[in-house]
């Protein structure tokens, strides 16, 4: 018996922003998936638009496990897993036994496939699109929060756009102009103004 999806399906019980009044909770199996999706088209446009030799099936899928880590350590509030050089360090490495842990979870024949989407070294252009698409799930979320009247996420708010206003990544400006704006818009806006 082999408990990895198991353990995975257990995402959905890790809440994000425990350290912030949220109107909307978020848990890690739902960030996840709208990681999964941004990345993707990050790498497409990467690809497609500026020439770069990325395979968005890859990143989709490290962008699917980027937290799986997540569901045997928690998720630990970027302000404190940040805090210093130390704490940055010995929470990698806490990263590490987990990645370890989980694949351990899964058949011998299964693990070479899954190691690298599990273990947080390799496909350094890869994984950095996955990073900025975790970083506008991050300005998705404050905008969200904002736009219901949450003005705890204010601060965070300007930070994170700050961060993705200066990434030299252009698919990370792309993806700014052209489809950030309408998370803020209600659904009759989405829906052009007809009511639904």
């Amino acid at each position: 018996m082999h408990h990895f999806f198991a353990y995975l399906s257990r995402l959905k019980l890790i809440r994000r922003w425990s350290l912030m009044r949220n109107t909307q909770p978020e848990n890690d199996a739902e960030h996840s998936l709208q990681a999964a999706m941004i990345a993707h088209a990050l790498a497409l446009m990467a690809r497609d638009r500026y020439g770069r030799a990325v395979n968005p099936e890859h990143v989709l899928a490290l962008a699917v496990y980027h937290d799986a880590t997540e569901v045997l350590t928690g998720d630990l509030p970027t302000p404190v897993k940040y805090h210093s050089e130390g704490l940055r360090a010995a929470y990698g490495q806490v990263e590490q036994l987990a990645s370890e842990r989980l694949l351990a979870m899964l058949p011998a024949s299964m693990r070479p496939a899954y190691a690298p989407y599990l273990a947080p070294e390799g496909d350094a252009e890869e994984r950095v699109l996955v990073k900025a698409a975790d970083k506008l799930c991050a300005y998705v979320k404050c905008l969200e929060e904002q736009r219901a009247g949450n003005h705890e996420f204010d601060a965070a708010c300007d930070n994170i756009r700050r961060s993705l206003e200066q990434n030299p990544l252009p698919e990370v400006r792309d993806f700014l102009r052209e489809f950030v704006p309408s998370f803020t818009l209600t659904l009759d806006e989405l829906n052009g103004g007809d009511a639904v």
